[in-house]
Order: C-alpha cells, then sequence, then structure tokens
C-alpha cells in the first residue's frame, strides 16, 4: 500500500495511533510532572505544567505545493507562515507566544527576499505578541518555511471531539474570499480595484481570529476548530473525531459582497470548500448561541447542525431542505 492510497486523513490516523499506542509511559504519565491534556489528532497538543495549559502546534508551507512565489511576495509568505500556526493556537482558545522557524532554502535565494520574509514574520508576530526564539536553516530545492509555535491558556482548551447532536454549527466570519483571490491571481482574472485589493489581501494576508477564541473560551463553548482546508472539509474532520454527523445550509454562509461581486455564481462553492479563511468553526448548544455571540468581537453566523449519523458526513442542503452536492474538495496531500 502507497501513501496515496491511504490519502492524508488515514495516514495521519495511522501515525496517530502510532504515537499513543508505542510511548512508553513512566509514573503513569507520558512525560513525569507533565500532565498531557490533548494529544495527537487536535489543532494542537496540550499539557499542563506549573499550572498553567500549554500549547504546541507545527505547520510547514512548501514552494509549489501551498504557494507559488507568483502569487505570494516573500513578504506575505513570512506573514501566512505564522498565520496558519497562530490560527491553530486559536482554535484552542489560547494565546501564541514563542516561535522557532526552519527554513529550507535555494543557494541562490537573495538576501534581500530572505529580509522581507522575516519583516512579514515579524509584523504578524509584533501584532499577536508572538516572540521569534530561534530555529534552523537548510539548503533546499524549493523554498520552505516550518514553523513551531506555543501558545498557553487559563481556560479549558476548546476541542474537536465534543460536538453533540443538536448543536448549532457557527462560523466566526466571512468565507471564500481566500479562494477567491488565489483564483484571480492564477487565472489573471480581472476585477475592480477594490474586490481585487480585499481578495489578494485574503489569501495573501489571513488574519488569524485569536481573540475569538479566547471568548469561545471563557463562555464555556467546548468545541472549535479553525477553518484552514475548507468549511465542509473541516466540519467533517471535527465530526469525525466526535462522532457525530453534520448538516449545512448553503444560503447561510457568509461570503463577502466583494467575492461575490467577481464570482457570482463561485462564491457559495468557495465558501464551502476554498480552505485558508482561519475563521473559526464552533458548536453551541442553541440556546447558548446568543450568550456567546454578544460577547464575541464579531457575532458567529449558524449556518448549520450537528446530527447523528455517520461520523464525519457532512449534508450540504439547499433552500428547499434537498441535499445537494457541495463539491467538496478539502485539502488532502496526497490524493491523486
Amino acid at each position: 500500500m502507497l501513501i496515496r492510497d491511504l490519502g492524508e486523513f488515514g495516514v495521519i490516523d495511522l501515525l496517530n495511533r502510532m504515537v499513543v499506542e508505542g510511548r512508553v509511559i513512566r509514573d503513569g504519565l507520558p512525560c513525569p510532572g507533565v500532565k498531557l491534556l490533548v494529544d495527537t489528532g487536535d489543532d494542537a497538543a496540550a499539557w499542563n505544567a506549573d499550572g498553567a495549559t500549554e500549547l504546541f502546534t507545527t505547520d510547514t508551507v512548501v514552494e509549489e505545493i501551498h504557494f507559488t512565489r507568483d502569487t505570494t511576495p516573500w513578504q506575505d509568505l513570512g506573514w501566512k507562515s505564522l498565520a496558519s500556526n497562530i490560527s491553530d493556537i486559536a482554535a484552542m482558545g489560547g494565546l501564541p507566544t514563542h516561535a522557532l522557524v526552519t527554513l529550507g532554502l535555494p543557494p541562490d535565494t537573495a538576501i534581500a527576499d530572505l529580509e522581507d520574509l522575516y519583516r512579514g514574520m515579524l509584523e504578524i508576530c509584533n501584532q499577536f505578541g508572538v516572540s521569534i526564539v530561534g530555529g534552523d536553516m537548510v539548503r533546499s530545492p524549493v523554498v520552505f518555511v516550518t514553523v513551531a509555535l506555543s501558545g498557553v491558556t487559563g481556560n479549558t482548551p476548546l476541542l474537536r471531539s465534543t460536538a453533540r447532536p443538536g448543536d448549532v454549527v457557527v462560523v466566526t466570519g466571512e468565507l471564500g474570499s481566500s479562494a477567491g483571490g488565489l483564483k484571480l491571481m492564477l487565472e489573471g482574472l480581472e476585477a475592480s480595484g477594490e474586490a481585487a485589493e480585499h481578495l489578494k489581501n485574503a489569501h495573501r494576508r489571513p488574519v488569524p481570529d485569536v481573540a475569538a477564541g479566547q471568548v469561545l473560551a471563557e463562555s464555556g463553548v467546548a468545541t472549535a476548530m479553525d477553518v484552514s482546508d475548507g468549511l465542509c472539509d473541516d466540519l467533517g474532520k471535527l465530526c469525525r473525531a466526535s462522532g457525530v454527523a453534520a448538516e449545512i445550509e448553503a444560503i447561510l454562509v457568509p461570503v463577502h459582497p466583494l467575492l461575490r461581486e467577481v464570482f457570482p455564481g463561485e462564491c457559495v462553492g468557495m465558501a464551502l470548500n476554498g480552505g485558508e479563511d482561519y475563521k473559526l468553526l464552533f458548536t453551541v448548544p442553541p440556546a447558548q448561541l446568543n450568550e456567546v455571540n454578544q460577547r464575541l468581537p464579531q457575532p458567529g453566523v449558524a449556518v448549520g447542525r450537528i446530527t447523528a449519523g455517520e461520523p464525519g458526513r457532512v449534508a450540504v442542503l439547499d433552500r428547499s431542505g434537498a441535499e445537494v452536492s457541495s463539491g467538496r474538495q478539502g485539502w488532502d496531500h496526497f490524493a491523486s
């Protein structure tokens, strides 16, 4: 069997099982003195040390897989390489703290480009209170950036595995603009100046929803993750982890007016499947939603519900309530 036969998520499940089952336990703990609260398989791992809950996550972006130099300038690449990690910490209800950065660079990389990369990193680090404290650098045929990021929370971490039938499915902002920006650039399409700027910025400089994650954790919300691979795909992961299914009402999924202006026939599909929006997806009992929305920086938008059904199955419904094809195309690194 090959990696492509299992697919990305089958491989992840296999490795997660190996890691957990093969771990040596000493004194009842994986690491003496440190209580593991969230194991491998969520947006970030979490453990308790000296009374604080620490979080840790990592992510890699690779040239020609996650970005091209034509669509993502160096400074924006620096921003975006941290944004995905900060969003993972936000999805756990935490605050990001320290980053380690590993760079893979061709030897003919210009120093000016490297400086621009770090300018972008420092911009987002300064905005969210992150300190880069070290890293590594290797020769590589293509550019890649790996960031390992720590965070901290004083609350119970938000999880993917705690959704229950009857919960409302909520997103913290508009979706699809990043996909719209990428399509605009890859296909050289025309758009008004305002629309082009919005869509390109949405793709190149996504803003993690750290403040919303804090509010969710402080409000007693149990279940959340970030929208990095597309709403349908990420909700499917959450449902699979929770052993439930879900329904989405396509008409309720929020899209920016400028995305709708440029892609009137495709904007809903982009919102359902586009990815790299880095808004948060959370579930709550219906009676709790109004209270949570009053505290969020921007009220969340209810787009569906959690149901009892095949774990991981997400049904997309039209205006009449009939199920339609979502065109589900969530990112899988090893798909054919």
